[in-house]
């Protein structure tokens, strides 16, 4: 079984997690017409934007209650309420997503109470808006939990509860936070193919594609309606993708009775034919000729990369359910695990990752497990430590923002796990050492024992 190191420096070296609010926060962007509010100070807020910003190259809605000193020490319900009514006189968002930070958390501020109450006073003025609260501490978790959070907190608030009538050919998809746009673009073509109506939340490939819209939108353009997400509970079934968003799936299931199939991980053969396999039971339909063809592809590519990757050690730094996608494959390929590094404990799929330990650290830890491996992989904060070793480094995660497209690559099913293959396998063959001689001949330099020296055949 896979040990769980535990964290046992004072501080971050080279910091590998992202925050819980960001988390929560690129959930609420994926809801079309959606406004984030990080309830904190402006730093908190400038510093997730930035972020958002260079990763995904696009106008990012962000805003922030901007509590200040005196907010601070008697408290901010009315920087939240006043916040909560700008946005709504300005913006006219469908839904505002509260992301709380450390500076309230650590007060101990009520604030399910606080919006509780700021609807019932503002009930007039907030008609058309769903107000949506995530508690989401940046002392505790990261990125993961921050996404599970806010979808836990949309079912939580806007789905119908009750058992509903069903339509056959509807089922909801709860994606993790590490499917990029293109992931999810796919995952719908490749459930519409099957004659099936997919409602993914969040569905981030819908307001962070790299569209620009005809004209000015104060808040997300694209994405999961707030009405699809009050009607989640008339779907057949539910397909949950990451371990982190069971929590959701749960409530979802309590709330409606839409039972759920969870996904670990949609990278690989054998989980994109499980998946094709619960597309085709649900909507009662053989898997199109094109899905075929494109796993007879895959087929081909596991064939021709399987060469570059056999033998190669792998070191990863990435959120838990990442790690896990990540380190399935590379195992697959016939690699191995060198070194995997992780930000938090709080997930169960820690102990299913195929590795011997599993350290909870920073990118600092991933740089002095790593020496010696052939690939880095993690985001672009892992450059500088990948250029310090002298080993490539594949970008995947957040952020990335030293390259362009990656918020456009595919990682998962038939397709993506080809490209993963083409794209690692690539780099290998680019950081391809020539052989020397003498590495070629490991005889040459080898001590001849004395009783071969004295022998008549040493002497010819």
């Amino acid at each position: 079984m896979v040990r769980i190191l535990p964290q046992t420096k004072a501080a971050a070296v080279n910091p590998l997690k992202s925050s819980q609010p960001l988390g929560a926060a690129l959930a609420f962007l994926g809801v079309d017409g959606a406004m984030p509010l990080f309830h904190g100070s402006q730093g908190c807020t400038s510093f997730a934007l930035v972020l958002f910003v260079r990763h995904f190259k696009e106008a990012i809605p962000l805003q922030t209650t901007a509590m200040d000193e005196v907010a601070t020490i008697l408290g901010g319900a009315d920087h939240l309420e006043q916040a909560i009514l700008n946005l709504k006189a300005r913006t006219r968002p469908t839904l505002i997503g509260v992301c709380t930070t450390a500076l309230v958390e650590t007060r101990g501020e009520d604030c399910a109470g606080d919006i509780a109450n700021i609807r019932l006073k503002r009930r007039e003025e907030l008609a058309g808006t769903e107000v949506v609260l995530a508690n989401t501490p940046d002392f505790d978790g990261a990125i993961e939990e921050g996404w599970a959070k806010a979808v836990t907190a949309m079912i939580e608030r806007i789905t119908r509860p009750g058992e509903q009538t069903r339509q056959s050919n509807k089922i909801v998809i709860l994606p993790g936070w590490n499917l990029t746009v293109a992931d999810i673009e796919h995952l719908r073509e490749m459930i519409e193919s099957f004659g099936l109506k997919p409602v993914i939340l969040p569905d981030i490939s819908g307001s962070l594609d790299g569209t620009v819209p005809d004209r000015w939108v104060t808040t997300t353009y694209g994405g999961t309606s707030v009405e699809d997400i009050r009607e989640l509970g008339t779907a057949e079934q539910c397909i949950v993708i990451g371990e982190h968003m069971r929590r959701p799936a749960e409530l979802l299931q309590r709330l409606t009775g839409v039972p759920y199939v969870l996904f670990r991980s949609l990278t690989g053969l054998k989980d994109a034919d499980r998946f094709v396999s619960l597309l085709s039971a649900v909507s009662g339909a053989a898997a199109p000729a094109g899905v075929r063809r494109r796993r007879a592809q895959l087929q081909d590519a596991l064939l021709d990369g399987h060469f570059h990757f056999g033998g190669k050690k792998i070191a990863i730094a990435a959120e838990p359910d990442q790690l896990y996608q990540l380190a399935s494959f590379f195992i697959g390929m016939g690699s191995e695990i060198a070194a995997a590094v992780t930000t938090t404990d709080m997930s169960n799929i820690l102990e299913e990752v195929p590795a011997q330990s599993v350290q909870i650290g920073d990118l600092g830890d991933l740089e002095a497990l790593g020496a010696g491996a052939d690939l880095l992989v993690t985001h672009s904060h892992g450059r500088q430590a990948a250029q310090r070793l002298g080993i490539p480094l594949m970008r995947v995660g957040f952020p990335i923002f030293d390259r362009l497209g990656s918020q456009h690559k595919l990682t998962i099913l038939y397709q993506g796990t080809r490209d993963l293959i083409f794209e690692v396998a690539n780099i290998f063959e680019a950081n391809r050492h020539a052989p020397t001689p003498q590495a070629l001949d490991p005889l040459r330099k080898r001590e001849m024992p004395d009783e071969l020296r004295s022998s008549p055949l040493a002497r010819h």
